[in-house]
Parts: C-alpha cells; sequence; structure tokens
C-alpha cells in the first residue's frame, strides 16, 4: 500500500527547496523501503538545485543517509525489516565484466529502484543519486543498503553513503597511501577531510592540507594534517615541495575538481607520485598540460569516483574503526538540524560554514 510521507523537493533551477507529500510505493522485486533517520547536506545536493547534474526536476534530494528497513520487497536476501542501514549509491549488478573479474567497486551497470517515488498528483520524482533520503521514507533497491552495526549513530553513519567515503577512498584506495607516505590534500571540505582522516588512518607520516581558508585548515588539523598551507599566501606547488625535502607528495588528492587545483596537484607530485582528482569538474572545464612533462614525471594520474569503494565491504569496516575509535566522524557534523531548515543549510555550505548539516528525522 502506497505510503504518503514528507519529503523536499527541488522543483525548477534555482528556486529554493520545498517540503511536500510525496507517495512511496511498497517496495517491488528487489526493492526496500527505509525509514530515514539521518541525512547529511552535501554539495552533490545543492548541484541538482542548481540544475548542474541535469534537468530531470523535479528532484527529491538528499543521499546521505543512514536509516532503518521498513519492508523489502520479493527475491530479497541482503538485507531485512528492522536491520539499520548505510544507503549508497551503487548498487552493484554482479554479471558485468568489471564484476566477473573480481572488481565490483567499478560495476558498469550499478542500478536503483525501478519504481518511482511521486507528488500526490501522480508527478514522477527523480531521487537523488538514486535515494532522495531527505523524506520520512525512501524507496531504494535493496542493493543500496548496507548494513552496519546499529550502535552507531545514524547522525555519523549516514555521512559514509557519499562525501566522507568519497575522501577516504580517494586516499586509501585509489591513491593507495600507505605507511610512512607523503600525501597532500588540496581543498579542506568535507570530502578533502576525509581524505586527510583516511591518511591518517593508513599511516601516512607527512599529510599537507591545502586551502584558501585558515578555518578549515585549523580543522584540518584537528583530522591529522601536519602541514598547513594557506595557497593565498603560498605558492601551493612550492609548499608541497618544501614540505618533502624537495620531491613532492608520494600522493596527491585534488578535492576541488578546478583546472588551477589539478595543476598545483600535478606539479606538487613527486617523481613516479600520484595524482587522484576527486573533487567534480564542470562540463566546460579544460587543461592543458606539456605531454612532456605527463611523460617524464611518471607515475598514476587517477579519478576517484565514489572513492572506488564497495560498500559492502567498506561501511561496515568504517563503522567498526569508528567505534573503536580510530575514525572521528563526529567531527564531520557541524550541527543537526530539522527538515526545514535545509535552504539555510545551503547557504551555510557554500559559505564554507559548515562542514556538514545533518538533518535529522
Amino acid at each position: 500500500m502506497t505510503q504518503q510521507v514528507r519529503g523536499v523537493i527541488a522543483r525548477s533551477v534555482g528556486k529554493p527547496v520545498e517540503l511536500v507529500t510525496i507517495n512511496v510505493p511498497d517496495p517491488g522485486p528487489g526493492e526496500a523501503v527505509v525509514g530515514i533517520q539521518a541525512c547529511g547536506v552535501c554539495h552533490t545536493d545543492l548541484h541538482y538545485r542548481e540544475g548542474g547534474i541535469n534537468d530531470e526536476f523535479p528532484f527529491l534530494l538528499g543521499h546521505e543517509a543512514a536509516g532503518i528497513v521498513e519492508s523489502v520487497g520479493d527475491g530479497v536476501t541482503e538485507v531485512a525489516p528492522g536491520d539499520f542501514v548505510i544507503l549508497n549509491w551503487r548498487a552493484v549488478c554482479g554479471q558485468c565484466r568489471a564484476c566477473t573479474r573480481g572488481r565490483p567497486q567499478y560495476c558498469f551497470n550499478t542500478h536503483n529502484a525501478k519504481q518511482k517515488m511521486t507528488l500526490e498528483d501522480g508527478t514522477e520524482l527523480s531521487a537523488a543519486l538514486g535515494i532522495g533520503a531527505f523524506a520520512d521514507k525512501t524507496l531504494v533497491a535493496a542493493g543500496q543498503c548496507t548494513k552496519v552495526d546499529a550502535r552507531a549513530p545514524a547522525t555519523v553513519a549516514g555521512l559514509l553513503g557519499c562525501g566522507v567515503m568519497a575522501g577516504i577512498g580517494a586516499a586509501i584506495n585509489t591513491g593507495a597511501v600507505g605507511r610512512g607516505d607523503s600525501i597532500a590534500v588540496i581543498g579542506c571540505g568535507g570530502v578533502g577531510m576525509a581524505a586527510i582522516a583516511g591518511a591518517r588512518l593508513a599511516g601516512a607520516a607527512k599529510i599537507i592540507a591545502v586551502d584558501v581558508d585558515d578555518r578549515k585548515l585549523a580543522a584540518a588539523r584537528e583530522f591529522g594534517a601536519t602541514e598547513l598551507v594557506n595557497s593565498t599566501a603560498t605558492d601551493a606547488v612550492e609548499a608541497i615541495q618544501a614540505a618533502t625535502g624537495g620531491f613532492g607528495a608520494d600522493v596527491v588528492v585534488d578535492a576541488v575538481g578546478r583546472p588551477e587545483t589539478y595543476r598545483q596537484a600535478f606539479y606538487g607530485r613527486g617523481l613516479a607520485g600520484t595524482v587522484v582528482l576527486v573533487g567534480v569538474p564542470t562540463p566546460e572545464m579544460r587543461i592543458e598540460l606539456p605531454l612532456l612533462d605527463v611523460f617524464g614525471r611518471g607515475g598514476s594520474l587517477k579519478s576517484s569516483w565514489y572513492g572506488d569503494c564497495l560498500p559492502s565491504r567498506d561501511f561496515p569496516m568504517l563503522i567498526d574503526l569508528y567505534l573503536q575509535g580510530r575514525l572521528p566522524l563526529d567531527k564531520f557534523v557541524s550541527e543537526t538540524i530539522g527538515i526545514t531548515d535545509i535552504e539555510p543549510a545551503f547557504e551555510k555550505m557554500r559559505h564554507g560554514d559548515v562542514l556538514r548539516s545533518v538533518v535529522v528525522f
């Protein structure tokens, strides 16, 4: 039986979000309905509202979420009603070339729920990243639900659903940072802070935080940064090289995704070092690099999509590390807010006043 719940939608480009009644259908085969307990406010939600993802309005926003499975459809075996889960936007298919080669984190055919949630008049909603969790309940593919230890608060667990996982994964999974390595992270928003936390977790010896905001740099120290560089006052490349004995960092993570920051990452890495792009560029952005420099410096130029994570592997592990006191997920939560406070949270995010505002249901 279809349920009616509250949900926050973006109806058109640039317009303030609206709290409306939405229809959530019963789960079909391979689907689950999840009662949302908490959901982070992510830059991606703002990109949806601004038309930066696509033009399939209206959008049901929200995707960094955790909650309780309420019901499941036929054929669902991975989760059951009552399970505490983190929602992910990468339900792997198990059958594509990547999956059959044992690399499901690169699945080419990730999927979402087949049914659509709707407005009261029947208008179909496009769920942000196939989730749509600024709502009391949402409908997802069962594979988008990852069961984790219920002792973790939903306010921190849900953050692994997007930004925190993207950053930790960029450092550990994509960049393969290890004990004794040096890493520079350009951009100390939520994703960059998570890359710093991941590098510390992996045992990096030198963690260089680069940003234009001294407030963010001070916070980066709390997450494990050993060196702070304000690139408005100091040349970022020179500072990274100086902090690494003139060599450059073993890994440089670009958590901004602009041509100028990518260039800093490229020249800030050491010979045979690795550049990881995890910040999301816009379609018109271009970069030019001398091909001889690409050849002569060796190493790897990588992109990290969702931190190259496998939710079923990484989410439970990271929650366990949080419960052991080894991963400070609480530090990412700048404030908890209500479902009517999302528009002000977007403004705080624009001005760099928060790492994460988290909606509590």
